[in-house]
């Protein structure tokens, strides 16, 4: 394996973990700068959000669209590592994200499948436990927005408790992009055994 191989899962892996995290930074300050316009009426507020939210929209598509070339990526290294491992087809990975409700449950799955893939040591590890807080942040975000969007929108406790899941969400997306990295290149041109699928 050459330099540039070994090198190339890693540069991947930061330009998502960049994009994920500028993304939720942006959201934040979009969040701030929309609820100011809206509740304090100031003069700046308006172009100040507008700017906002007209950048938000390019990072969160570009963060979007780095993640899912990582996960497919990983997919397939996981799956020349462990060639017998139940994990979904390219198509699949990435379709599942666009889909009502299956989002909701089955990209989760995914993730665990492929860090299972990718070496014995995830289940003794705390890749399974990096997945589940990455998830219920990620859920627990867009739960709270809609309901704050809903119930309260002028709330500034919902407003709080919405951008803090959503940063918490990115830092923990960063760390499971981190483990699953650095446990596929750790090893490679290996043969990975397919590690016992424990209930998730």
């Amino acid at each position: 394996m050459t330099n540039t191989d070994r090198k190339s899962p890693w540069i991947l892996a930061r330009s998502a973990q960049a994009a994920i995290v500028a993304a939720a930074v942006a959201d934040v300050f979009r969040a701030a700068a929309v609820r100011d316009r809206y509740l304090l009426h100031t003069d700046a507020s308006p172009d100040e959000s507008g700017f906002i939210s007209m950048v938000f929209p390019y990072l969160m598509t570009l963060a979007i669209v780095v993640f899912l070339v990582w996960l497919a990526r990983s997919r397939r290294t996981a799956q020349e590592l462990s060639s017998q491992a139940p994990l979904p087809s390219r198509g699949w990975t990435i379709g599942a994200w666009f889909i009502p409700v299956v989002n909701f449950f089955v990209p989760r799955q995914f993730v665990l499948d492929i860090g299972r893939a990718s070496s014995p040591s995830w289940e003794q590890g705390r890749g399974t436990m990096l997945v589940n807080l990455w998830w219920v942040a990620w859920i627990a975000h867009a739960l709270v927005l809609v309901a704050g969007n809903r119930l309260a929108p002028e709330s500034m406790a919902l407003l709080v408790v919405a951008e803090a899941l959503m940063i918490a969400a990115a830092v923990l997306l960063g760390l499971v992009i981190q483990h699953i990295t650095a446990l596929q290149t750790a090893a490679p041109g290996t043969t990975v055994p397919v590690a016992p699928l424990a209930q998730a």
